[in-house]
């Protein structure tokens, strides 16, 4: 991943993952909590691809592990958000523009859905069956329902953000220009080129101007 690529994602999903732990996580609602950083890793990999949105995935979710007051072996949202970010770069349309609405809200559906029950799976599997105590039924519906609901106002402008980074062309612009300018200073000033053009020429233009004297000159002579 390229360095503006690194330093927005890494930005973006600490913000999520603040406003996660200190807000959403406090507001106590049934089933389960609105997930931001899930959101967050989705908008960044349907606009980075497949491959930048395991990336992310893989550190946004390490990032969750280790975040208080995580409750979980470390590793284990990782490995979810890692496999979602790659499903959801999948739809990554080609010229990098969505044509409509619908594509993104049914990855949110499927990613909560999908982010669920694959989390509650690798618990089973470590022994932890908090899901099934809670109610997987209600975890599914109620994570759905919140990403949904925030989703319209957190997809299109992280995608929108991310879309503008990475098709910024000021910075390639002003660096080949800046470049151009430093060339031409250089060869101008630096190196005395065009100082030497000009002292040529101002020699050639007086070695033609003595020609013409001594031509205008024998001439009066032979007269």
């Amino acid at each position: 991943m390229r360095f503006n690529r690194m330093l927005l994602s890494a930005t973006l999903v600490v913000v999520a993952l603040v406003i996660q732990v200190s807000v959403l996580a406090r507001l106590h609602l049934p089933g389960a909590v609105p997930d931001l950083v899930l959101l967050t890793v989705l908008a960044l990999a349907m606009v980075y691809g497949h491959v930048g949105g395991a990336l992310i995935g893989f550190g946004a979710g390490l990032l969750a592990d280790l975040a208080p007051p995580a409750d979980h072996a470390a590793g284990r949202y990782a490995l979810v958000l890692c496999v979602i970010g790659y499903f959801a770069g999948l739809v990554k349309p080609e010229n990098g523009q969505l044509k409509s609405a619908t594509g993104p809200m049914a990855v949110v559906v499927a990613a909560a859905v999908g982010s669920t029950l694959l989390y509650a799976g690798v618990g089973a599997l470590v022994g932890d069956t908090a899901a099934r105590h809670v109610g997987l039924g209600s975890l599914l519906f109620t994570a759905a329902l919140y990403d949904l609901l925030l989703a319209p106002f957190v997809v299109p402008a992280l995608m929108a953000l991310a879309r503008r980074a990475e098709n910024n062309p000021l910075a390639e612009t002003s660096g080949s220009a800046k470049a151009a300018d430093v060339s031409v200073g250089w060869l101008s000033s630096g190196t005395g080129l065009r100082i030497g053009r000009q002292r040529g020429g101002l020699r050639v233009k007086a070695a033609k101007a003595r020609v013409a004297r001594a031509g205008r000159i024998k001439g009066v002579k032979r007269l």
